[in-house]
């Protein structure tokens, strides 16, 4: 069964490297036959968050907004592919979040974490649990750290050891889509408000 999925990079630095990492992201769902978009901040430029989404009269939101809802209310689930700033989400990451709320709800998503250090951003993910939980979008149990994502992919995506990077992410993934459909089943049915 395709899934409608998104990935949802957070970094807008001139020179980062993560792009790299959400691209293979995106690669790696399309193969296995889902429809997948990319949501990335430094693309959608943002403003800071003053008012949420569901704060605007209907067709009065800004347009980065209008685009990432229609993005994000029909999908099924989130790869959320975060670096670490300072121990922490990024802020551009975190922002593109806090602009929604109800329209995460009842949907997983799997945190894909990088760094150029050693570490993988396993820090950012951690902080990255609650948050997503919070807004209605819990995430698997498993994450999918990179360390030195610089060495890892290609700007394209390309991995440098594709056969590692294939068997690494593919239990991964296969837990992701597993609870997708699982809580796909589940909403079909109503959810409990």
């Amino acid at each position: 069964m395709a899934l409608d999925l998104v990935v949802i990079y957070g970094s807008v630095r001139s020179d980062r490297q993560g792009i790299r990492f959400a691209r293979y992201m995106v690669r790696r769902l399309e193969a296995a036959g889902h429809r997948v978009q990319l949501l990335d901040p430094l693309e959608l430029t943002l403003p800071l968050l003053d008012r949420m989404y569901k704060e605007y009269a209907a067709g009065t939101a800004p347009a980065a907004l209008e685009k990432i809802a229609s993005i994000i209310k029909p999908a099924d689930g989130f790869v959320i592919v975060s670096g670490e700033y300072n121990n922490g989400i990024p802020p551009a990451l975190k922002n593109l979040l806090d602009h929604f709320l109800e329209e995460w709800f009842w949907r997983p998503s799997a945190i894909a974490c990088y760094s150029t250090g050693s570490f993988g951003g396993v820090r950012a993910a951690m902080q990255l649990r609650a948050c997503l939980a919070e807004m209605g979008m819990p995430s698997i149990p498993s994450i999918l750290p990179v360390p030195k994502v610089q060495d890892a992919f290609a700007m394209d995506g390309t991995p440098v050891d594709a056969a590692a990077w294939t068997k690494r992410s593919g239990k991964f993934l296969a837990e992701f889509e597993w609870y997708v459909r699982a809580l796909a089943s589940e909403r079909a049915k109503g959810t409990p408000y």
